[in-house]
């Protein structure tokens, strides 16, 4: 039997790849045979990564369809995990604080699961994990523009998957919880602490715990998942 998790001869789109959960997806299928090709608005202080990494905005859907057509290999795999925050209540929050967010992690999703379709439409194949949040399906005070954008996500998730299926390409969604990356690490400790308190398991994920929920989502044994919302949140939303 063939290893489900070999991506050799595939070339794979990872958004917001220098750093945190997208850089320990990128490296992880870098890892299992796949050319990554990591996209990033950030490059100068991305973390060292062993993929190359393009600068891009993609909220801006021209420049996003003029990377994805010049890469040297069409990609069959996508993980849309680009994403910003910009918390504050709703009766404080500014219309650039709601628009920008929404730009990023919802329109820019958006913009670069529908530069990569026609290729995998070609060929007959294609995976695609977009990273929502269980934010995005419980709701979070302080994070209207985010929670929106990831709820966003979902239904963008499942209207892909009912529109690309017939073209042999899948389209799912994986919500972590709190998860550790470096930026997590700075929160105040009464956030971790609450955080921890909802967690069945007894401790947060780590960025890689993430990586491996999208190596299977990716991978041919979820073959016949499509449209689906896998939550990695060691149960903070049960």
């Amino acid at each position: 039997m063939s290893d489900l998790f070999d991506f050799t001869n595939r070339t794979a789109i990872v958004t917001g790849a220098g750093r945190g959960i997208g850089r320990a997806i990128a490296e992880s299928l870098a890892a299992r045979g796949a050319d990554v090709q990591g996209f990033d608005w950030d490059t100068e202080t991305a973390a060292v990564h062993s993929f190359p990494l393009h600068k891009i905005d993609i909220s801006d859907g021209p420049a996003v369809s003029d990377l994805v057509s010049s890469l040297a290999n069409p990609p069959s795999l996508l993980v849309n995990n680009a994403g910003i925050t910009k918390d504050r209540s709703i009766a404080k929050m500014s219309d650039e604080e709601w628009a920008s967010v929404l730009s990023v992690n919802l329109t820019g999703a958006f913009n670069v699961l529908r530069a990569v379709t026609p290729a995998m439409t070609t060929a007959g194949y294609g995976r695609i994990v977009n990273i929502t949040s269980i934010n995005g399906m419980r709701g979070k005070f302080g994070q209207a523009n985010y929670a929106a954008a990831k709820a966003g996500l979902i239904g963008l998730t499942k209207t892909a998957a009912r529109e690309l299926g017939r073209k042999g390409i899948t389209v799912n969604a994986l919500a972590p919880g709190m998860v550790m990356t470096d930026m997590a690490k700075q929160l105040p400790q009464q956030i971790l602490d609450n955080a921890l308190n909802e967690s069945m398991t007894t401790r947060l994920a780590t960025p890689e715990d993430i990586a491996y929920g999208v190596m299977f989502l990716l991978s041919e044994g979820a073959a016949m998942i499509t449209g689906e919302v896998l939550r990695v949140d060691g149960g903070q939303y049960i």
